[in-house]
């Protein structure tokens, strides 16, 4: 089994969280294949979209392999990471912050029921980033939906946060692309667009 595209995998997650939409939440995705996920999310839940600004610290020799994370107020995930490869991921998530954020300043979060959405889990390390990003700014309850994730990430990921909703957790993952029929690269320019396109919605 896999997953049309990010757009179908995301409206399939919005029907699992319907139930949410009487809390007013907040859909906050992770960029870029994770913003096409909240999309339609949002549409359902008639909530906000934002972004949790991370990037994944990739090993040098496997870049499908993840050493770590980083977000946004200098949260670091992983321990053994060489400061050369630390430096340029915090100057990526500072450089896509300063572009982002000229369409979309950041919605409150504080309090509030959050869904953060990205487009396949395979370590955990960019998740748990933005989970780490959403305590310091104090979210209320935090869903993590997903479309395809590793069984032994969704485990490690679960006691931080509410609820986990996930479409496919295969024994064995692989790459993320395997389980989408369409998983084609998304530019910051259509991230941007969607954060326009939903700019509308109250924060």
């Amino acid at each position: 089994m896999v997953v049309d595209d990010r757009t179908t995998a995301g409206g399939q997650l919005a029907g699992r969280l319907r139930d949410l939409r009487a809390d007013r939440p907040v859909v906050l995705g992770l960029p870029r294949g994770g913003v096409v996920v909240a999309d339609p999310i949002a549409t359902a839940l008639a909530a906000p979209l934002d972004v949790v600004l991370v990037s994944k610290v990739a090993d040098p020799a496997d870049p499908e392999f993840a050493l770590g994370a980083v977000g946004e107020g200098a949260v670091v995930v992983g321990g053994c990471i060489a400061p050369g490869l630390l430096g340029s991921a915090l100057q990526a998530v500072a450089e896509r912050a300063r572009r982002y954020r000229a369409v979309r300043r950041a919605v409150p979060v504080a309090g509030r029921t959050v869904v953060l959405a990205d487009d396949g889990i395979a370590t955990g390390a960019t998740v748990l980033a933005a989970l780490r990003v959403l305590t310091a700014r104090r979210a209320g309850r935090v869903v993590v939906a997903v479309p395809v994730a590793a069984r032994a990430a969704l485990k490690a990921l679960s006691p931080f946060a509410d609820r986990v909703e996930c479409l496919l957790a295969p024994p064995r993952l692989g790459a993320v692309s395997r389980w989408y029929a369409d998983f084609r690269e998304v530019t910051d320019d259509e991230v941007l667009w969607l954060l326009a396109a939903h700019a509308e919605v109250p924060a």
